[in-house]
């Protein structure tokens, strides 16, 4: 399919040059009504069957027929109604026969702007655009554009939401990236089978599947019990290993980009300024190899990974990039106090720790599983302290920092007058963080 120029401009009329997706999309939509289709006769089966013997061979490849026909309309006329237009300052996508729904998207407000190519899409040459914008919880999306039309209408957003006039953003195409790190399939592999989470499901599946079966002697039921866990096992391991295969990172001016994917391919964006929190994950069995995860709380967006696997110097060149300024090897973390603290949580006291720069506050918690939680102090939206009454007994509080993405990071098991120090120190932290913040807008 020729590619389409973008569009005009609103001229005096208000009206803009709409564009359609592509051919490919009503063979997508098409499986909407065979789904339900499929759906009804599953509920309905001993009748279908019935059905189905009494109307004979020929009627049954009528009815097929027919079904097929309808779910072809459907797909060709959600086609033809569906449109998209960019203007300066937003883009329109506009959809329905019957009803019509137009969504407005202000290029303002745009968190990122991914590219997804699903096995079949990669096949027939197209790609889904995915937007995240700013006060929403699912992402629109355009689906499908060839690959190339949808590379250039990233480009063509991202530059229009920097602030680029509308020839310019046309011009300017995607920004060049500098790759920064690259994850070997086999370092990806190795990870994944160290994950004790794995493991433990898979081992707890297999027991309390035995155990059903000798206790009840009944297959089926072993089984009903043995599936999802082994399906949350492949989610931890061999469905990690598909998304998160080739894992790339590359720096633009538009923020870090991921590609990643066996199957699927994903081409996603960790927008500038919008990370609010960073999270280090070191499983026990990775600590000998110095191996850490990278996870990430952005506002308004689900990209959580930044680094599925790396070692501890290149995850940390990584996060430099979205953390400026930010030198993790500095962070000096003091542990929680044994006094109060051990009777509060016992064991699992060891595992807590605080630290605190100028320029983020650093709290870390587990001991099997460390984790450690950096927020920028001008990402803090407000601070608390909580004292239960076990606590209160025992001298020591927890101190929250709350962040724009919905989350909270606790500093845990602290003495109670260090607490209520670090409380107010926070606040004022947050306040100084808040006035020197790096801008939020693309490619500045």
């Amino acid at each position: 399919m020729p590619q389409q120029e973008p569009g005009p401009e609103p001229g005096p009329a208000g009206s803009v040059d709409e564009r359609r997706l592509h051919p490919f999309t009503p063979l997508r939509r098409a499986w909407v009504p065979i789904g339900a289709g499929i759906g009804v006769l599953g509920q309905q089966a001993d009748k279908a069957q019935e059905w189905a013997r009494d109307a004979g061979v020929g009627l049954d490849l009528l009815i097929v027929a027919a079904v097929l026909a309808v779910a072809a309309l459907y797909g060709y006329l959600s086609w033809r109604f569906t449109h998209y237009a960019v203007t300066a300052t937003e883009l329109r996508i506009r959809t329905g026969l019957l009803f019509r729904r137009t969504a407005h998207i202000r290029l303002d407000r745009l968190q990122a702007v991914d590219v997804t190519r699903p096995l079949l899409a990669r096949l027939a040459g197209v790609a889904k655009l995915k937007l995240d914008v700013i006060g929403t919880e699912d992402k629109d999306e355009l689906a499908f554009l060839g690959e190339r039309e949808a590379r250039e209408l990233r480009a063509e957003l991202l530059a229009r939401a920097a602030g680029f006039a509308p020839a310019e953003a046309v011009r300017v195409g995607e920004a060049p990236g500098r790759a920064l790190l690259r994850v070997p399939g086999r370092r990806l592999a190795t990870s994944l089978a160290l994950s004790l989470g794995a493991w433990a499901a898979l081992v707890a599946g297999v027991s309390m599947a035995a155990l059903m079966w000798w206790v009840s002697d009944n297959v089926f039921a072993a089984l009903v019990l043995l599936l999802p866990l082994l399906g949350g096992a492949w989610a931890g391991t061999g469905g990690r290993f598909l998304a998160e295969y080739d894992w790339t990172v590359e720096e633009s001016p538009d923020g870090l980009r991921l590609d990643h994917g066996l199957l699927d391919r994903a081409h996603e964006t960790v927008p500038p300024g919008r990370v609010q929190t960073v999270r280090i994950v070191e499983p026990l069995l990775w600590r000998r190899r110095d191996w850490v995860r990278v996870e990430l709380a952005v506002a308004g967006s689900k990209n959580d990974v930044l680094v599925p696997v790396a070692t501890r110097r290149e995850a940390y060149a990584v996060v430099a990039r979205v953390l400026p300024g930010v030198d993790l090897t500095a962070l000096v973390f003091d542990p929680a106090p044994a006094h109060g603290s051990r009777w509060v949580v016992p064991v699992w006291w060891k595992g807590y720790g605080l630290a605190v720069s100028p320029e983020v506050f650093a709290a870390r918690k587990g001991r099997l599983c460390r984790r450690t939680e950096i927020v920028p102090h001008a990402k803090v939206q407000s601070v608390r302290l909580t004292q239960g009454p076990w606590e209160r007994a025992r001298g020591v509080a927890d101190v929250h920092v709350d962040t724009g993405a919905n989350g909270s990071v606790a500093a845990r098991l602290r003495a109670t007058d260090e607490a209520r120090l670090l409380l107010h120190a926070q606040a004022a932290r947050s306040r100084t963080g808040r006035t020197h913040a790096r801008p939020d807008r693309w490619m500045t």
